[in-house]
């Protein structure tokens, strides 16, 4: 049976009773408040589920991660990033980019980014915990990302991209702030041909909860978007 978590106490199971199948499913129930939202990252534990769902937690195994000074960068690309007409900000236009990730896209039924759960990362955003990455062609928003940012993980929760490659420059200047702040790791869940083309690969569960425990309270990166710090830009180097 799959544990039923009580909103009333925070109490999560131990790792290694999530399923096999599907993968890292841990637990049902629970809330989406900051308090909960903030101890499943820690744990690398995050909600998943969908409209007619109950709150699903998972922690699957192997993990997909993504080192900051390995994002690939294709001459193609390189090219976009440099060529293309784009521009980068962080935490300019946060709830915009929530709401185009979950927006209904042509090789899926639904969006798991549900009304309630686009309300809790607003929360935590305004609470300084939860990060976008937004991409920009003059004044319109076409592309970026966002998630959770602890010390010097970042949890990455979804992209999204209405101009080809943006999704993909949004993450390359992720990783570009991160390095310029002392690296890091970038979680990125779940394996996704999109995301492995970028440089992300698979690692088991313990040793993510290894780079977890080493980063998590290291000191927090910066996402003042008034700072100089928080440009997303900077030399862009094929891979």
């Amino acid at each position: 049976m799959l544990p039923w978590l009580p909103a009333q106490s925070i109490h999560f199971p131990p790792l290694d009773t999530a399923l096999d199948e599907p993968d890292g499913l841990l637990a049902a129930g629970g809330a989406l408040t900051p308090d909960w939202l903030l101890a499943a990252y820690r744990r690398g534990i995050f909600p998943w589920f969908g409209e007619d769902q109950p709150i699903l937690w998972w922690s699957p195994d192997p993990r997909l991660v993504l080192f900051p000074e390995h994002i690939r960068i294709t001459r193609s690309l390189a090219k976009r990033l440099r060529n293309g007409g784009f521009h980068a900000t962080c935490d300019s236009a946060f709830a915009a980019v929530v709401e185009a990730c979950a927006a209904p896209r042509a090789d899926a039924e639904g969006t798991w980014i549900t009304a309630s759960m686009q309300d809790a990362y607003l929360r935590l955003h305004l609470l300084g915990h939860a990060h976008s990455i937004e991409i920009w062609r003059d004044e319109r928003l076409v592309g970026g990302l966002y998630g959770v940012a602890l010390g010097r993980m970042f949890f990455g929760e979804s992209m999204f991209s209405v101009e080809r490659d943006a999704s993909k420059i949004a993450l390359v200047h992720l990783a570009q702030h991160l390095r310029a702040q002392g690296g890091g790791l970038i979680d990125c869940q779940m394996p996704t041909p999109h995301l492995v083309s970028l440089g992300a690969r698979s690692i088991a569960r313990s040793e993510f909860i290894d780079y977890l425990n080493e980063y998590v309270d290291q000191p927090a990166t910066r996402w003042d978007p008034a700072s100089p710090s928080c440009d997303p830009g900077g030399e862009v180097r094929e891979q």
